[in-house]
């Protein structure tokens, strides 16, 4: 028996477990995702990636402006849907997630009630964390603090970074997301979260949060550095022949070590740039330089010479 399903979400990420529930027996009666709008400096219209892959696949699709509109309510009401699944989303309110006799769930990409909120792949690395996971839980009136249906977890590898933890965070989540809608099926009994007051939160990133703090150590740099590649990107400010420029660092690399060099200043040796640190230095190996193009260091050091003064702050 399969039951009919209807989906939220926005961003690739959600793509995904989308794509797993379409691929089960389960069926897609209905697809939401966030209205189209102009994006970038031409205001070109942009649609959702969970759009995207709705329309290439036929799927219905739903985009409303108010999640309380009654036309959008009663739109939902029709489709008859068994259970609601979201993924990335914007927070529903209970005249919706109330409809379904099966409830609404939701899959999030840590293992609550550590990491609630909009970044957990993020901050799960730059706080160094050993493991993540997922979790689907019932939706609830505040965020992310309903029942627990499911979770599982994984380890993270050295040098995981927000990209590559992405990638296993979607497939684990369509295998739990599937699993959730069978447990569902048979009945499951379902776990309250257990808080201790030590959990950590994923708020959402900014400039000030995304800036390197360069009186970190070198192992907490790397991780924030890591921890914001490929996106949002952490960055710094290049002080060169008395200007000031913001750069992006997308990959790093620590070296311990003794040196002379004054803190935060940038070698360059062997076609390596390298900042120094208190504790050694840290390798750049891609960067972005102002209105450029992200480049590998050694392509950068063809064309360009950094002044013997400069340094990151």
């Amino acid at each position: 028996m399969s039951l009919k399903v209807v989906f939220m979400g926005t961003p690739g990420f959600a793509i995904t477990i989308l794509a797993a529930i379409h691929g089960s027996k389960h069926k897609i009666v209905g697809v939401v995702t966030n209205v189209d709008k102009p994006a970038g400096r031409g205001k070109k219209i942009s649609t959702s990636a969970v759009k995207d892959y709705a329309v290439a696949q036929q799927l219905p699709l739903l985009q409303p402006s108010s999640l309380k509109d009654p036309t959008f309510v009663k739109d939902l009401q029709a489709l008859e849907a068994d259970v609601f699944v979201v993924v990335a989303f914007r927070m529903l309110p209970k005249v919706v997630w109330s409809i379904p006799p099966k409830g609404t769930f939701n899959l999030h990409a840590s293992l609550l009630p550590a990491y609630r909120g909009a970044a957990p792949i993020n901050w799960v690395i730059i706080n160094q964390e050993k493991e993540s996971g997922v979790t689907t839980f019932l939706i609830d009136e505040k965020i992310d603090t309903g029942n627990v249906l499911l979770q599982e977890k994984i380890q993270l590898e050295k040098g995981e970074t927000a990209g590559s933890l992405h990638d296993k965070l979607a497939l684990l989540g369509g295998k739990v997301t599937i699993d959730t809608l069978e447990a569902l099926q048979k009945g499951i009994e379902t776990q309250p979260q257990l808080t201790d007051g030590s959990e950590k939160d994923a708020p959402k990133l900014t400039k000030e949060n995304t800036r390197i703090d360069w009186n970190k150590s070198l192992d907490e740099i790397e991780a924030h550095v890591n921890g914001l590649s490929p996106y949002p990107v952490a960055w710094t400010e290049l002080c060169e022949n008395e200007k000031t420029a913001r750069i992006k660092i997308y990959g790093v690399k620590v070296e311990l070590c003794s040196h002379d060099y004054a803190q935060q200043r940038i070698v360059i040796e062997n076609k390596q740039m390298k900042i120094a640190h208190s504790q050694g230095f840290l390798h750049c190996k891609s960067i972005q330089m102002p209105n450029k193009r992200r480049m590998e260091v050694k392509d950068l050091l063809n064309g360009y010479s950094f002044d013997p003064m400069a340094r990151l702050k």
